[in-house]
């Protein structure tokens, strides 16, 4: 894999001057904050949101993997959960969820003399029908820069680039907010977030780390690469049992494997 975009990469971010990172811990996130620290040093700022929808661990992964790379970290509580905007989870809802961070963000970088805020938006990111990325143009309402998109870094250029630097999660799978997982029209609620995030814990213990657990009220729709599906199918029993005790009366397998933003289809 060519890494002829880094250098693009590098000019960009030391062309921003101070700038704080908006940083879930992902691969994306992540590379970023690496650059962004090697270029700027102690001008960096990686600000993790900490909300209901946040998946248990991730902030914890988080914390570890900046402490890591030698970047400053912080958490801010997002309060998406106030708006009942996005507790409606129409399709709009991840603009909703992002405006409220970015806001806090831009807040934050004005408050102590910050030049930017970025993002880890990359040249992939909504290129495919299902990827629908509304949280990006609440990034675009509030002057937010996605360095890593602006150099045309795509999935597979970052985690070359994360590979190369040595991340952990360089290949870590994606894990978006918990909320992901609720079909639209669905009101979000802080008990069934915790009752998918307990299910995907489960699986992800049985060795299904690409896991996606869609939630349809009492139902739970299993998705795992296609790959996998007989694997899965041949532990259905023990599945259904355990996803029961956190409150699924019926589980399903869906035929078609793990599909990013296969909820954008239903």
């Amino acid at each position: 894999m060519s890494l002829a975009p880094a250098p693009a990469l590098r000019d960009i971010v030391r062309s921003l001057g101070r700038v704080v990172v908006a940083y879930s811990g992902g691969v994306d996130s992540a590379t970023l904050l690496a650059v962004a620290h090697q270029e700027l040093k102690e001008d960096v700022l990686a600000v993790t949101g900490r909300s209901p929808s946040l998946a248990h661990g991730e902030l914890e992964a988080a914390a570890a993997l900046a402490a890591l790379i030698g970047a400053r970290h912080e958490t801010i509580v997002t309060r998406e959960f106030d708006d009942p905007r996005y507790r409606r989870n129409e399709r709009d809802r991840c603009y909703h969820c992002k405006d409220e961070l970015f806001s806090r963000l831009g807040a934050l970088a004005r408050e102590r003399g910050y030049d930017a805020v970025v993002d880890g938006f990359n040249a992939d990111d909504g290129n495919s029908p299902l990827d629908v990325r509304p949280g990006h143009a609440a990034g675009l309402r509030h002057g937010v820069r996605s360095p890593l998109a602006e150099a045309g870094m795509g999935k597979d250029d970052i985690r070359a680039l994360a590979r190369e630097l040595k991340l952990a999660v360089w290949d870590k799978p994606a894990t978006p907010c918990l909320s992901s997982r609720v079909p639209y029209g669905t009101a979000i609620e802080t008990d069934d977030l915790r009752r998918i995030d307990l299910a995907e814990r489960y699986l992800r213990a049985l060795g299904f780390s690409v896991v996606r657990v869609r939630h349809f009220g009492t139902t739970a729709r299993i998705e795992v690469p296609r790959e996998r599906l007989d694997e899965l199918s041949a532990r259905q029993p023990d599945i259904e049992r355990a996803l029961r005790a956190v409150g699924y009366a019926q589980v399903m397998i869906d035929p078609r494997g793990y599909r990013t933003g296969s909820l954008n289809a239903v």
